[in-house]
């Protein structure tokens, strides 16, 4: 029987510390009401920094919102366009640059879902009124979306998808 009890707790001893720094780490790593209205706030920022920097000095700010990494993808219309920052960085530089000289970009109805005290989910109707380097331009509406990833260059869209509303 003497063994028995002490196997017992040699058993329990292990599971019950598991578990109590288990609790501990969760605890301390919580996610709150103010972290989550902290992420949402930051977010929101990108998305007007995003429309700032985009209208004041054209496509090539767009660099500067991507995530850097091979996994960014962009879709357009539910095609994909830009398979990685790599894709996208050669077509801004190489293609957008040359066509279109000025982007106004308004977001209306933003709606940012925090998912993480890393990642979020941003929504927004858009405006967007693309000049061309031939002088014309085309008013756009659409529907965009997209997640943020807080890098540690600071927030980044992880991916993007834009739809036109049908005119």
């Amino acid at each position: 029987m003497k063994i028995y009890g002490r196997l017992k707790y040699v058993v329990l001893f292990p599971l019950l510390l598991s578990a109590s720094l288990s609790c501990k780490h969760h605890h301390r790593h919580a996610f709150g009401a103010a972290d989550s209205l902290k992420v949402k706030d930051t977010v929101t920022q990108l998305a007007a920094n995003i429309s700032r920097d985009v209208s004041a000095k054209g496509p090539l700010a767009w660099l500067s919102y991507f995530q850097d990494s091979p996994n960014f993808f962009m879709a357009n219309n539910g095609q994909l366009v830009l398979h990685s920052h790599q894709q996208a960085k050669v077509f801004i530089q190489d293609t957008l640059v040359k066509s279109i000289t000025q982007i106004i970009l308004k977001w209306q109805n933003l709606r940012v879902d925090v998912l993480s005290p890393r990642i979020a989910s941003i929504a927004a109707d858009y405006y967007e009124n693309l000049t061309f380097a031939n002088g014309s331009s085309i008013p756009f509406n659409g529907y965009f979306t997209g997640i943020a990833l807080r890098t540690p260059n600071g927030w980044k869209l992880r991916n993007a998808h834009w739809s036109v509303k049908a005119k």
